[in-house]
């Protein structure tokens, strides 16, 4: 797969989690990533509406140890995966559009370098597995931002209004997909990589199924 620079693209998840399931967010510190903070507002989805949702998606604590298992393989190789994720994108027009500014068309790399620092700790967040109420206002408040509610105000950014829904769970099957090699490099056991891929499979379709709730009408999430 070709490799693209920052400059040109990011995938449209410009979020985070925690470091750590016993630490606080991974870093405070980069613009936008507002994991914990007092600011956000409540999801409007419970955790009881999250097991539920877990449960459907046959998510267990196995999961969640094997999500774990994967931030140590992990933690040292973001850049690289994400000159993948940023490749993948580039590439495909359907997708660069959404990071594009609004009158030129030409792509945001002021817009594209903020997101890929987020990006980069949603990657390490996402394998913390905290799923906690913290976690779930979070995730709100991401799907805002790929929504017309919210889009651009992070970064003030003069992008397109929106990211079509279509496109976000449209995305869990490459960034899965092109993951699994990096889970393989640690030396992880056959069944082990397996077990990583097929957690992460479940928690990015979970994450993506919570952002939807802004698109979809008041009572049928």
């Amino acid at each position: 797969m070709k490799l693209f620079t920052p400059a040109l693209l990011a995938v449209a998840l410009a979020t985070a989690l925690p470091a750590s399931h016993a630490q606080q967010p991974a870093n405070p510190a980069v613009t936008g990533y507002a994991y914990g903070q007092r600011t956000l507002a409540k999801a409007p989805y419970t955790m009881a509406d999250l097991k539920a949702l877990q449960a459907s998606l046959l998510f267990t604590e196995e999961d969640v140890k094997a999500l774990r298992q994967s931030r140590a393989i992990l933690a040292d190789q973001t850049d690289a995966i994400l000159d993948v994720w940023y490749g993948f994108v580039a590439s495909t027009p359907e997708l660069v559009y959404f990071f594009g500014d609004a009158k030129t068309g030409k792509p945001d790399a002021a817009y594209l370098e903020a997101v890929r620092k987020r990006f980069a700790l949603w990657i390490l967040d996402t394998a913390d597995a905290n799923h906690d109420q913290r976690w779930l206002d979070w995730q709100y408040e991401i799907g805002l931002r790929h929504n017309r509610l919210k889009k651009n105000q992070t970064d003030r950014a003069p992008s397109v209004a929106q990211v079509n829904f279509r496109y976000i769970p449209a995305l869990t099957i490459p960034i899965t997909t092109t993951l699994k090699p990096f889970l393989a490099k640690k030396g992880a056991s056959t069944a082990d990589v397996e077990k990583m891929h097929a957690a992460w499979v479940k928690s990015v379709l979970m994450q993506s199924i919570l952002w939807s709730q802004p698109y979809i009408k008041d009572g049928e999430f």
